[in-house]
């Protein structure tokens, strides 16, 4: 007979537990994930082991057992869990669980708060925090999808160690499928198995809905075939503000500086499916052009200007059509940093020295007053040189001297570059 769902409450009231938290994990041997954090070696492992437990930051994506692990935890430091969100709660509901700590400090009992999606806090939140950290009145145990170093504060991070969680591998996720069927009784062949886990993408919670949709469908066998119906709503990893979404959108860049277009169309088809905006890749391959292509190839930069365009006129099917063909053309294209670097010390340079006046040459003299100071005296106009290049002119004040940043490379269009700014120079 299947097991039942239901629970008792009270003996008298039924309530309904989500699988997933039935299943939950309740120690360290049953957590099948995260070794690499708890192996006996690891400093979190061992501040576990002494019951010296230090305050935290739980980061990785959904359903990866950041709140399973923090619940397990305290429970080994035999410590008083109490848990926020930072979605529903806020400073009111901290100040109570402060009140509460302290009674429970007077009992030689300390107090671990778990907050889950901390980075939702907004600073003064955060801060709030750290008195409390600082007397040992609270251990804190944040849990965040996004990246810590941008979400949370210096203040608050330098008070946390942080601990990278990695979404469950296949072995993981298989495990917890085996503890699913056992519990529901429910029998699947292993092909339906494997497109589970698959499906899952790294996220338990995720394989635990899946089958207790499976199981509410009172099914105790499925064929590949009929678990697709299952399957339809994978959502992609990917969330358009996100840590994800920076990741996947460098992995795009770095493929097109590297001449991969393979890898280019590879993670501009994972952001399309999650839900990026094109118009997000379009403007990335235009600071591509620029950064990475530069003078190189100056139609990468047109090339991609005009794919954008297509996008906004034909909309996305044949818009994305437009984009890949512009990031295929970035990929393969010769590449040089020279104008980006150029730029870039020009700036330093600039900011160095800005308060030197323009030299006199270089000005223009459209009064008498002007013209009687000897603005524009001195210059040479170019189109009146017998090759169009007034050699030997200076365009720098005069305290600096002349810089040279452009650096042409030896690949594609810069070679003819190269040597027109050596004749330019006076170096050939």
């Amino acid at each position: 007979m299947r097991q039942s769902v239901f629970v008792k409450k009270y003996n008298k009231d039924w309530i309904m537990k989500p699988l997933a938290e039935i299943l939950r994990p309740k120690d360290l041997q049953d957590f099948c994930s995260q070794t690499h954090l708890l192996n006996d070696a690891h400093p979190l492992k061992q501040a576990i082991n002494n019951k010296q437990l230090h305050s935290m930051i739980l980061w990785g994506p959904s359903g990866v057992g950041k709140t399973t692990l923090a619940r397990i935890i305290c429970a080994q430091v035999e410590g008083y869990f109490v848990q926020l969100s930072a979605v529903l709660d806020g400073v009111k509901e901290l100040r109570a669980v402060i009140e509460n700590a302290k009674k429970y400090q007077n009992i030689g009992q300390s107090t671990i708060l778990f907050v889950d999606e901390i980075h939702r806090f907004n600073k003064a939140q955060q801060d709030a925090f750290l008195p409390h950290i600082e007397s040992g009145l609270i251990t804190l145990i944040g849990a965040t999808t996004e990246n810590p170093s941008f979400e949370l504060n210096r203040a608050l991070l330098s008070r946390a160690s942080v601990y990278v969680l990695e979404a469950l591998d296949e072995t993981g996720l298989m495990q917890i499928l085996q503890r699913c069927m056992v519990h529901l009784n429910l029998t699947l062949d292993q092909d339906s198995q494997e497109k589970i886990v698959v499906s899952s993408s790294g996220d338990a919670r995720r394989l635990i809905n899946i089958v207790e949709k499976i199981d509410q469908a009172k099914l105790t066998q499925l064929d590949a075939q009929s678990i697709g119906q299952f399957l339809q709503d994978k959502v992609s990893n990917f969330d358009k503000g996100g840590d994800i979404f920076y990741q996947q959108l460098s992995a795009f860049h770095k493929s097109v500086r590297g001449s991969s277009p393979d890898g280019a169309l590879y993670w501009m088809a994972r952001m399309l499916v999650g839900g990026c905006d094109p118009k997000t890749i379009a403007r990335r391959l235009l600071a591509i052009a620029s950064e990475d292509i530069g003078n190189a190839d100056p139609r990468a930069l047109e090339i991609s200007l005009n794919a954008w365009d297509v996008y906004d006129r034909l909309g996305d099917k044949e818009g994305n059509r437009a984009i890949a063909q512009a990031a295929v053309y970035c990929a393969v294209a010769p590449k040089s940093n020279a104008l980006y670097k150029a730029f870039n010390q020009a700036m330093v340079e600039a900011q160095e020295t800005h308060d030197l006046s323009v030299p006199k040459h270089l000005c223009n003299a459209p009064t008498r007053l002007m013209s009687d100071l000897d603005y524009g005296q001195g210059y040479r106009y170019a189109h009146d040189e017998v090759d169009g290049i007034s050699h030997s002119q200076t365009y720098f004040p005069e305290t600096l001297g002349e810089s040279c940043y452009y650096q042409p490379i030896d690949r594609g269009l810069e070679i003819k570059i190269a040597q027109k700014l050596r004749k330019i120079r006076g170096e050939s």
